[in-house]
């Protein structure tokens, strides 16, 4: 017989190592975080070693968590990936894939006839601006924003962003607008900044990009997401600093235009997959024909 821990105690440990958080591993086990903590202090118990440094927060892994959490993980999607292919499989369902909102409004939406066209596929979409755990969801493919390829699971490289001044045509049209300086002059929209690893773009680092170190933008209006300062722009209030890749096809037609080639560098878009999902040959479908119509 195999001498194995408890595999509420495994599943526990691996949950909490994925997240790094034991309420978030609570809630994709149906648990309380206590129960999470009871089970992982069980493992340890077994083992005779710690697997998580508690203290200080946040936790972390600890030497002997850090060799035990990508065994079970491996053996955890294996057994998932045998279990998806026991299951009978239904040809015809759509690849569900996760976007933020204003990738699916901007960018994703509008090319959905084009995407059936070329490829056959239909998607089901999960708008949600929070990221999906991949390995605790029904989602086949997430749209992620990232300077590289996370350590884990499939990344497919979609296109590269940078973040470009634009603004609604008749604003350029009743101002005068020569140069960089003059862009400043504009009201500046500025939206919140969702990374908490990057320093957030901003029309103080736009115009130091643009030599203009000098100068002091004055934000005109403020919004929490990027949908919403590009629809303002959009409506002719003012001139956002956004995502070219977002604005991509309001520019190809018209409704804003870019204000200089002084850019700052964005992220690069990626689509995710766990590694040896059934339907990875899909997701790369979805990442070929994307980066084709960017």
């Amino acid at each position: 017989m195999r001498r194995l821990p408890p595999l509420h105690a495994l599943r526990a440990f691996e949950a909490a190592a994925r997240h790094l958080h034991f309420g978030h591993a609570a809630a994709e086990l149906h648990l309380t975080p206590t129960a999470i903590s009871h089970q992982v202090r069980q493992l340890e118990e077994i083992l005779g070693v710690k697997l998580f440094q508690r203290y200080p927060r946040p936790i972390c892994l600890t030497a002997e968590g850090a060799a035990l959490y990508p065994v079970l993980r491996e053996s955890f999607d294996r057994m998932a990936h045998a279990i998806v292919e026991l299951a009978p499989q239904d040809k015809d369902r759509p690849l569900t894939v996760s976007v933020t909102v204003a990738f699916a409004s901007l960018w994703l939406m509008r090319r959905l006839p084009d995407l059936n066209r070329q490829t056959g596929l239909t998607l089901k979409i999960e708008a949600d601006n929070c990221p999906v755990d991949l390995s605790a969801s029904n989602v086949d493919c997430a749209v992620r924003y990232a300077r590289q390829a996370g350590a884990e699971d499939h990344w497919l490289p979609l296109f590269k962003d940078s973040l470009v001044p634009l603004c609604a045509p008749d604003l350029v049209h009743s101002n005068s607008i020569e140069g960089d300086a003059d862009i400043l002059r504009l009201p500046l929209i500025q939206y919140r900044w969702a990374s908490e690893t990057d320093a957030p773009p901003s029309w103080q680092s736009w115009s130091q990009a643009a030599g203009l170190a000098g100068e002091n933008p004055e934000i005109s209006q403020h919004y929490s997401e990027e949908i919403n300062a590009i629809d303002a722009a959009l409506a002719g209030q003012g001139a956002v600093l956004a995502s070219s890749v977002l604005a991509s096809s309001a520019v190809a037609a018209g409704h804003l235009v870019c204000l200089s080639k002084t850019a700052l560098s964005g992220r690069m878009f990626w689509a995710v997959a766990r590694n040896g999902h059934p339907r990875l040959s899909e997701v790369e479908s979805f990442s070929i024909w994307a980066r084709s119509t960017s």
